[in-house]
């Protein structure tokens, strides 16, 4: 495995790939590695030849009042992680590699970042977009892995995507969960014991709510007033908890169709946890 920490030495790396017949994977990460990351990179190399690894604590995703001094870093351990796994090459710059001196532009979507994480945290998405597009620019053609618990930002990349016509095919991947139901994230390193038994309220809730749909509830009211009873009554802080169009991101006020988003946001002290089902499509996240 080719560990990168240079733009030009990890572009020539995904040329010399593509010019020898192979096709490039790519897994763009902020490190902390856990089982969920490595199931992308398990898609990736099965979607490509070669898997890329980026690993990057992206400063401009993360508002004044967010964890970027404490997120969890362990690079080496990383490092570890990605040779197991099968990547070939790993991507881990300097913030100053993917942001130069004096640096202007940024990269902005529109409509799809209003809601949700958008309303949440002002200018999350515009930082992941921006560093998104760098990594698309450095990798070249590719296929672009990313995990559907952060089903709002797959959906934004995917339209970056096509707005911008990239050389990338995006891949959504299926949440990735603990045994019972939470899904893994960086941040659960976070919680405590007490906080990681409530923090189950929300998978446990998404799948009360697959249960009301399946049965055939479609009042956006029905459905998410017990989610957030049951997280509020856990101890959690709900952030939202919100029906929406699972293309559009656009939150529905009345009646839900055959398919819809359920995305929830939600706080165990001070770690922010999301989730989510799509009703229609998804199975639940805690089976019965």
């Amino acid at each position: 495995m080719r560990v990168c920490r240079q733009v030009d030495e990890f572009r020539e790396a995904c040329d010399a790939t593509r010019r020898g017949g192979g096709s490039v994977g790519l897994v763009p990460t902020m490190g902390a590695l856990h089982g969920g990351h490595l199931a992308l990179v398990e898609e990736a190399r099965r979607q490509s030849s070669d898997v890329a690894v980026s690993i990057f604590v992206n400063p401009t995703q993360f508002g004044p009042n967010e964890d970027l001094a404490r997120y969890p870093r362990d690079l080496e351990g990383d490092l570890g992680k990605c040779e197991q796994a099968g990547a070939a090459l790993v991507f881990a710059p300097a913030i100053d590699e993917m942001y130069p001196a004096e640096e202007h532009t940024r990269v902005h979507v529109a409509s799809l970042t209003e809601h949700l994480c958008g309303a949440s945290r002002p200018g999350h998405f515009e930082g992941v977009t921006t560093i998104v597009a760098k990594l698309f620019a450095v990798t070249g053609s590719c296929t672009a892995v990313f995990g559907r618990k952060d089903y709002q930002q797959l959906k934004v990349i995917e339209r970056m995507v096509r707005d911008l016509l990239l050389p990338v095919r995006v891949v959504g991947y299926p949440i990735v969960r603990e045994t019972d139901g939470l899904a893994l994230s960086s941040r659960n390193l976070y919680l405590s014991a007490d906080e990681r038994q409530s923090a189950l309220s929300i998978p446990r809730a998404l799948s009360g709510a697959v249960a009301r749909f399946s049965a055939g509830e479609r009042s956006v009211l029905a459905l998410r007033e017990p989610v957030v009873a049951a997280i509020d009554a856990a101890g959690l802080r709900v952030d939202y908890a919100t029906l929406a169009d699972a293309d559009e991101i656009a939150p529905l006020s009345d009646r839900v169709a055959d398919r819809a988003l359920f995305a929830v946001a939600a706080f165990a002290g001070k770690t922010r946890l999301i989730d989510n089902v799509v009703l229609g499509e998804d199975p639940a996240p805690i089976s019965a």
